[in-house]
C-alpha cells in the first residue's frame, strides 16, 4: 500500500449512511472495475471503482459489495466477496488481501470467496423486494466499453425480471458530493503532495527546459511521497496554454512566455488539483501581470461566492461577468461589442469557455447533483482563465476550496499565488 492505513471507521460510517436512504427491503450491489486490456498481451493498472473504495476502501480487482440491512440472518446484511489468492496467483500477480486483512479494511464481519457469490446472492434476491443497481452517471463521461457494473446489472435483470429496480448512483452522488472530516483530510495530504511538487518544478523553470523534464520533476515528488499524477498532467508554455487539455508536454520553454502548469497530486485515491501559471524567465511582464491580476481578482472573488444554497449555474454566471469585465478593462472587449453581442454566443467566451470549476474527491471530477444548491462541506475547484491566443498567452488559476457555512477553507492557501509571491519562489 503506498499510502498510509485508513481508519475503517470512515467505510463504516459511509456504509451507514447508505444504508439509511435505501427502501426496506432492499438489497444493493456494488462491483469493482474491470483491468482494462492495452495491446497484445498488456493491461493498464486497474483503477479503483471510487463507489465501491467510498463504501470498503478496497482497491482490489473483482470484488463484489452487496448491502442487504432488512436481511433475516445477520451474516447477510454486509457481504463483502473477494478474489481467492493461490500460489499461481501469488507467483504472478503478488499478494491478495486475506480474509482476515478485509475485515481489519472494511469494518465488514462477513467476507466471503467469489465462488461463494451465486448462491448467497440468489438467496437474498429471493427474499428482497427491491434492487439498487450501479452505473457510471456522470453528464460528462463518454462511455464506449461495456463496463463490469453494466454487465451485472445486465446478468441481474435478465435472471431476475421481476424485482423492483433502482438508481443507486443517484443517492451515491448525493452522499460523495459532502465530505467527511476524515475525506478532507485526505484531499488536503494530496493537496500537500501537490504543494511541494510544484515548489519543486517553480525553481526548476528557466528558458530552454522542456516541458516534459518539469513533468518528470512532478512525478520524482508525487511518487516519492506516496501519491501519483491525479490526471494526465498538463504543461503547457507559451501558446499551447491555449489549447485547454493540451498533455504533449514536449516543447521546450521560451525566455518571455508563460507556463501554464495544471498538475496535482492523488493520494491514498483522493484527488487534489491545481493550477498556477508562472514566468519561464521568473519575471512577469507588464502584460503578463495585468492579465494575470485580472484572474486573480475572479478567483478569489468566486472563492468568496461559493456559499450552502447556491446553485452552481448562478456561481458560474457570476464568474463570467468578472471576467467580461476584465475583458474589458484588459482592452480585449468593448462595452459596444458586448452591447451587440448574441445572446447565446457572448463575447467574452473567445477568452474564457470552460466551467469555473467542478466538485472534487475520489474523481477529479467527481460526482454530485449539480442541479441541486452547495452544501456545506462539498469540495469544489476554483478555476477561473483568459485565454488570449491572439497574443500567444493565457492564465487559468486553481485552488481546491471546501465550502463552510461560516467561511470557506482553501486547501491551497499555502501554495504560492500572488505574482510577487511567485517571482520570489522562482528567484530562490
Amino acid at each position: 500500500m503506498r499510502h498510509r492505513a485508513i481508519d475503517p471507521k470512515l467505510f463504516v460510517e459511509n456504509r451507514a449512511r447508505l444504508r439509511e436512504r435505501l427502501l426496506p427491503n432492499s438489497v444493493a450491489v456494488v462491483n469493482a472495475n474491470d483491468i482494462l486490456p492495452t495491446n497484445a498481451d498488456g493491461s493498464l493498472r486497474l483503477v479503483p471503482n471510487s463507489d465501491l473504495f467510498y463504501l470498503t476502501g478496497v482497491s482490489q480487482e473483482q470484488t463484489i459489495l452487496v448491502l442487504y440491512p432488512d436481511a433475516d440472518d445477520e451474516k447477510h446484511r454486509e457481504m463483502l466477496f473477494l478474489r481467492e489468492t493461490n500460489e499461481l496467483l501469488a507467483t504472478w500477480e503478488g499478494h491478495k488481501l486475506t480474509k482476515e486483512e478485509a475485515r481489519k479494511l472494511t469494518g465488514i464481519e462477513h467476507i466471503y470467496w467469489l465462488e461463494e457469490f451465486p448462491a448467497l446472492f440468489h438467496r437474498v434476491m429471493c427474499e428482497a423486494d427491491h434492487v439498487y443497481l450501479n452505473a457510471n452517471e456522470h453528464k460528462r463521461a463518454v462511455i464506449e466499453v461495456e463496463t463490469r457494473e453494466a454487465r451485472f446489472v445486465r446478468w441481474v435483470r435478465e435472471r431476475y425480471p421481476l424485482h423492483q429496480y433502482h438508481r443507486l448512483a443517484r443517492i451515491l452522488h448525493r452522499l460523495r458530493a459532502v465530505k467527511s472530516p476524515p475525506e478532507i483530510e485526505l484531499i488536503q495530504e494530496a493537496c500537500a503532495l501537490t504543494d511541494k511538487g510544484f515548489r519543486r518544478v517553480a525553481r526548476k523553470v528557466k528558458p530552454g527546459i522542456t516541458e516534459l523534464a518539469l513533468e518528470a520533476e512532478f512525478a520524482h515528488e508525487f511518487i516519492r511521497g506516496g501519491g501519483n499524477f491525479a490526471y494526465t498532467p498538463i504543461i503547457a508554455s507559451g501558446a499551447n496554454a491555449c489549447v485547454l487539455h493540451y498533455i504533449d508536454n514536449d516543447q521546450p520553454c521560451r525566455d518571455g512566455d508563460l507556463l501554464l502548469l495544471d498538475v496535482a497530486a492523488n493520494y491514498a485515491n483522493y484527488n487534489s488539483d491545481l493550477t498556477r501559471t508562472i514566468p519561464v524567465n521568473g519575471r512577469f511582464t507588464r502584460r503578463q501581470r495585468q492579465v494575470y491580476n485580472a484572474v486573480l481578482r475572479v478567483l478569489r472573488a468566486c472563492i468568496a461566492g461559493l456559499r450552502p444554497g447556491k446553485k452552481w449555474k448562478e456561481w458560474q454566471r457570476e464568474a463570467e461577468q468578472l471576467i467580461e469585465k476584465e475583458c474589458v478593462d484588459l482592452g480585449l472587449l468593448s462595452l459596444r461589442e458586448i452591447k451587440r453581442q448574441d445572446p447565446a454566443r457572448p463575447a467574452f467566451k473567445r477568452y474564457f469557455m470552460h466551467g469555473v470549476g467542478h466538485p472534487l474527491g475520489l474523481d477529479v471530477h467527481d460526482v454530485g447533483i449539480t442541479t441541486e444548491p452547495f452544501e456545506e462541506n462539498w469540495v469544489m475547484t476554483v478555476e477561473p482563465a483568459i485565454y488570449i491566443r491572439e497574443e500567444g498567452l493565457a492564465v487559468r488559476l486553481e485552488n481546491d476550496v471546501v465550502i463552510g457555512r461560516d467561511g470557506n477553507v482553501d486547501l491551497m492557501a499555502d501554495i504560492p499565488l500572488e505574482v510577487d509571491a511567485i517571482e520570489d519562489l522562482m528567484r530562490r
